[in-house]
């Protein structure tokens, strides 16, 4: 069974970001040679999250007004 563990590093200079992983994802897919089959992604701190969903600038806005109000 064909498989790849990696663990990427983010750094972010500011109090909270986002981060689109995406391409960094699809490259070790690639790099894998797995065509079907389960890709897990997850945070390994408990101050980060993952988040599965459309990167577009309206909807990371309103999730940074969200933020700011959950936690100020």
């Amino acid at each position: 069974m064909k498989h790849l563990t990696e663990y990427l590093m983010v750094n972010t200079p500011k109090r909270y970001d986002f981060v689109h992983l995406t391409p960094k994802v699809q490259a070790l897919v690639d790099k894998s040679g797995v065509k079907e089959g389960l890709c897990l992604v997850n945070s390994m701190h408990i101050t980060a999250s993952v988040f599965i969903n459309d990167h577009e600038g309206g909807l990371l806005s309103d999730w940074q007004v969200w933020l700011e109000k959950l936690a100020p």
